[in-house]
């Protein structure tokens, strides 16, 4: 077991600590907007924050005790919480906040703190994890960190919804990609040295167990609202005065003619 620097401890806990909180941020926002009032948004961020802290914490205690070292149980706990989050997005009170208005814009922020991901080209320069998985990996979560907040912004000035789109899709992609040469090389199935075996283990294990989950679901959620929100109305690039019309588009009277 490669018990990493205290540097590197701080990064990866702070990720997806950060991921979380301003997941329950949004939520709480979001409710604000959906005109559930202060206390109900104050009670949805905290419940959010309850299951989002609570497995975070219990996912500690599990990889503590090396049993993501045996293969069922990675990626029944994956699974498991992706498919509670998702079941979650579905209660009315969080669905009318996820609905809101301004959501398509702020849904893309959690995923800013993903430049922790530089942890993974960390442990590969240390020679704890190989470049296969710690690439890909590591530069697609700086890149998508780097990417959030400038979707958002376009977003919120109602533009970049194709963007937006691309954004989620390629999201999705890394982590799909990292997640499955994580096992690949973690679990003995493709025979790499040094293994991906820091990854059942405290601080790393934290990253594919609780926060890759939450990011599928943001995703997800964020793909889901994009596409049914609805598209500017032709009109929106025309004149930006109402009732204007361009000079030459306005047919000449009669007595113009006649002169």
């Amino acid at each position: 077991m490669y018990d990493p620097p205290a540097y590197l401890w701080a990064i990866i806990i702070a990720g997806p600590t950060a991921i979380a909180a301003l997941t329950c941020a949004v939520l709480y926002s979001g409710a604000e907007r959906a005109g559930l009032g202060r206390r109900r948004a104050a009670l949805l961020a905290g419940a959010a924050a309850v299951v989002l802290g609570g497995w975070l914490t219990a996912s500690a205690v599990i990889a503590d005790h090396g049993w993501y070292h045996t293969l069922p149980w990675f990626p029944v706990a994956v699974t498991g919480y992706l498919g509670l989050l998702l079941a979650l997005s579905r209660i009315p009170v969080v669905a009318r906040a996820l609905a809101a208005p301004g959501m398509v814009s702020r849904l893309e922020l959690p995923h800013t703190p993903r430049v922790a991901g530089v942890a993974f080209l960390v442990y590969l320069a240390l020679g704890h994890l190989p470049a296969l998985f710690a690439l890909p990996a590591g530069l697609g979560d700086i890149a998508a960190g780097i990417a959030a907040p400038l979707v958002a912004f376009r977003l919120a000035r109602g533009t970049g919804r194709r963007g937006a789109l691309w954004f989620n899709a390629l999201g999705l992609t890394d982590l799909v990609v990292a997640m499955t040469l994580g096992a690949l090389t973690g679990f003995g199935l493709l025979n790499v040295t040094p293994s991906s075996a820091p990854i059942t283990e405290l601080p790393l294990a934290l990253i594919p167990t609780a926060t890759v989950p939450l990011l599928f679901a943001l995703h997800i959620t964020s793909m889901r609202t994009l596409l049914r929100a609805p598209r500017p109305a032709p009109s929106a690039t025309g004149p930006l005065i109402s009732g204007a019309m361009p000079r030459a588009a306005v047919a000449p009277s009669p007595a113009s003619r006649a002169r």
